[in-house]
């Protein structure tokens, strides 16, 4: 097991993955990570859909594919995309989506995989269909889409460091 800052320092976008199903049980450790991501006022406002079946992965592919204006998979071969909705009523439902975004892309990384976190998860999740589909899921309230994290076994190598901008940081005190 890595320690945190480790995990946190060389974690990087995959953008090229094999399409191995990761275990289930990597799956819900990641899952379990985004669940434990802080929320404002604690509202657990997040919620997490693990798309695991393929039509369903490959649909919401080409749905974000079409917004995007594209016609490659903005998924880069990821078998499993977990997508994060938040529901609108909660203040900080977009910064508390993220963080379980945040702490997914850590957990994967820690335990070897690959992840990126896909955008247009928004413009998707609004279109009617999508609103259905989250119904179909037991889901009530009105919920957002925040990202889509895709997670997978790497093709080929890890990423490497991409080198940080200057002055990011200013000290008052």
């Amino acid at each position: 097991m890595k320690n945190c800052m480790e995990v946190i320092m060389t974690r990087r976008s995959v953008k090229k993955y094999l399409f191995d199903m990761p275990k289930k049980e990597d799956i819900d450790k990641i899952i379990d990570a985004g669940l434990a991501a802080a929320s404002g006022r604690n509202m657990q406002a997040s919620v997490i859909v693990a798309v695991t079946n393929k039509e369903i992965r490959d649909e919401l592919s080409r749905a974000n594919a079409a917004i995007m204006g594209a016609s490659a998979d903005p998924f880069y071969g990821a078998p499993c995309v977990l997508v994060v909705l938040a529901e609108r009523t909660a203040h900080t439902y977009v910064y508390d989506g993220s963080l379980t975004l945040g702490n997914m892309m850590l957990a994967a990384h820690e335990l070897g995989l690959g992840s990126c976190w896909i955008h247009r998860a928004k413009e998707v999740m609004d279109q009617p269909k999508w609103q259905e589909w989250i119904k179909t899921l037991g889901l009530t309230g009105d919920y957002e889409g925040i990202g889509n994290l895709v997670i997978g076994y790497i093709d080929g190598d890890y990423p490497a460091e991409k080198e940080r901008k200057e002055g990011r940081v200013v000290y008052v005190g």
